[in-house]
């Protein structure tokens, strides 16, 4: 499993480790790795939200107002799956 989240125009992803019973991603768009998991799909949104402020945070300090990397357009931030 393969999709996408979309918050603050940022894209995570989210994949399915069936064997550790886990869901995880990493922020895309960005030359930091920023990665997330988590038990259910609730928690896992979350904490990709929760990973973003961060990194936004993490920008603000060090002086980046806005960060060099550019968040995902709409046009590239639809929701995709494979199978």
């Amino acid at each position: 499993m393969s999709a996408t989240m979309k918050y603050k125009g940022y894209l995570g992803t989210v994949e399915l480790d069936a064997e550790q019973n886990l869901l995880h991603g990493t922020v895309c768009g960005i030359k930091d790795v920023i990665h997330y998991e988590a038990q259910n799909a609730a928690d896992l949104q979350r904490a990709f939200h929760a990973s973003v402020d961060d990194y936004l945070a993490f920008c603000a300090e060090r002086g980046d107002q806005k960060p060099e990397e550019k968040p995902q357009t709409n046009s590239q931030s639809r929701k995709q799956t494979s199978r």
